[in-house]
């Protein structure tokens, strides 16, 4: 029997099954003994499906790269006929599927043995993850006190626990580099539509939203990327075509870059002392590495974009819950934001949707523009803090308020405490939470790296750079049985 899921990457994890020195029947057992230790203290993963695993393993798995190793999905969207789904919901409890989303199967090929799913806000609008759904919110190993994140905070707490090396995330305005900054952890958002949205999703949320992966470290991420990159069938657009794959570049350093580093959100605001120190102490490790780092402000409107993204998820959340609630009364079904942002959008004019679109790709030129048309014209990295803080109190994001708009954009919303994620979610830029810097000893601080569109490879690879510069590998759960507080 192995031990703790969180001494060990799920490449060394898939080396040890491939090795004969464990089997992957005794990998499930490690991760579902994890959940009965750990998940109580921190209400991270549900719906377990044991004997969907445990067939799939009788079965034969598919001969991938992480053959054997205990995977979790995201309890909102990677639809899978074996895995029912909350989607973080009351009103969509138990929603079952007719066939299988295209990321699920290509995730499948790689030979993970899924078990169950983790804890997602409604809706997944939110940057803590506490959905009426679960019973409770769901609490950061690091600290119970604190939110793991979200919407991916389920995923995000089950790595950082240890009950699984790494976990299935999406990300529509930092969804997953949120929980990976909360909790420690690596977390890549890849450039727009790298990934597949369908069958069930033609684009999320106008082309902000994407699937991810919450992992230890950026070979699991770079290989699983591998694994999924590339449209389903009928996909509205494609990503430019990698010149190679992730897996490829994290094998040898990227070219010197220029990076602009800015230690305020990016409309200028201070952020704390201790997370204005994480952002300068990699940009000292980068200019160590020999890349060239000066300070700056990417000129672009970022409240026009948040309120252009404030609209178009207040839309898109009022579609979903009205097509479910089928005529219902939302009270009791739905969640107070939830509710707010159907009120919000009822108060839009009929062609704000699109108007808020325009402003979204508007303002993608704008970031575009901040790196420059080709190598040289700008700077080809921007280095910021992940959150504007440390790891929000549980609580402090509850989706009880029905004032979704002050919530999103009104003063303590999410957008003043995480201002940087989404801004790449609008201009469709790769970008990467990496765990360089702690809070008093106690809270991970996630340091934030983008580039240009397309320039996945690149970034990843100057990732790969600092993991292996300043190794957070000695980062390991830290739960053993029962949860920091």
């Amino acid at each position: 029997m192995i031990g703790d899921l969180g001494a060990r990457d799920a490449t060394a994890l898939a080396e040890l099954v491939a090795a004969g020195e464990v089997t992957p029947t005794e990998l499930l057992d490690a991760a579902l003994a994890a959940v009965e230790a750990r998940n109580p203290a921190i209400n991270a993963v549900v719906l377990v499906q044991e004997e969907v695993a445990r067939r799939a393993i009788a079965s034969g798995l598919p001969q991938g790269p992480f053959r054997g190793v205990p995977f979790l999905l995201k309890d909102l969207g990677c639809e899978a006929v074996d895995f029912p789904s909350h989607n973080g919901s009351r009103l969509l409890a138990d929603t079952r599927y007719d066939r299988d989303s295209a990321i699920y199967a290509r995730m499948r090929a790689t030979g993970v043995v899924t078990f169950g799913r983790t804890t997602s806000p409604e809706g997944g609008i939110g940057a803590a993850t506490e959905s009426a759904v679960y019973g409770g919110p769901t609490r950061n190993p690091w600290n119970t006190e604190h939110t793991s994140g979200g919407s991916s905070g389920g995923a995000g707490a089950a790595v950082a626990a240890g009950i699984v090396a790494m976990a299935h995330g999406s990300d529509g305005g930092g969804s997953v580099r949120i929980p990976a900054s909360s909790c420690g952890l690596f977390g890549f958002k890849p450039t727009r539509a790298r990934l597949p949205d369908g069958p069930y999703v033609g684009e999320g949320w106008a082309g902000m939203a994407i699937d991810g992966f919450l992992t230890r470290s950026v070979r699991d991420t770079a290989v699983m990327l591998d694994a999924c990159a590339g449209p389903d069938l009928g996909a509205p657009y494609v990503a430019p075509a990698l010149s190679r794959s992730h897996s490829d570049a994290i094998t040898r350093p990227p070219r010197r870059l220029r990076v602009m580093i800015c230690d305020t959100t990016f409309t200028g605001a201070p952020i704390p002392p201790e997370v204005k120190a994480a952002v300068h102490q990699a940009g000292r490790l980068l200019e160590g590495l020999g890349h060239h780092v000066e300070p700056g402000r990417p000129a672009a409107d970022v409240p026009m974009m948040m309120r252009a993204w404030t609209d178009i998820v207040g839309v898109g959340t009022a579609l979903g819950v009205r097509r479910a609630l089928k005529g219902r009364d939302p009270a009791g079904l739905v969640e107070g934001v939830s509710r707010g942002a159907m009120a919000h959008a009822e108060t839009l004019h009929p062609t704000r949707y699109l108007e808020a679109v325009g402003e979204i790709h508007a303002f993608g030129r704008q970031m575009a523009a901040v790196f420059g048309e080709r190598a040289g014209d700008g700077p080809d990295v921007i280095l910021s803090a992940t959150l504007a803080e440390p790891p929000a109190t549980v609580g402090r994001f509850s989706h009880e308020t029905e004032d979704y708009v002050g919530y999103r954009i009104g003063p303590g919303g999410i957008f003043e405490y995480s201002p940087f994620c989404a801004v790449f979610n609008a201009s469709g830029q790769p970008a990467a939470s990496l765990p360089l810097g702690w809070s008093g000893g106690d809270l991970p601080i996630g340091v934030h790296l983008a580039a240009r569109f397309g320039a996945d490879e690149e970034l990843i690879a100057l990732c790969a750079e600092l993991e292996r510069a300043a190794p957070w590998a000695a980062i390991r759960a830290p739960m053993a049985g029962a949860a920091r507080s």
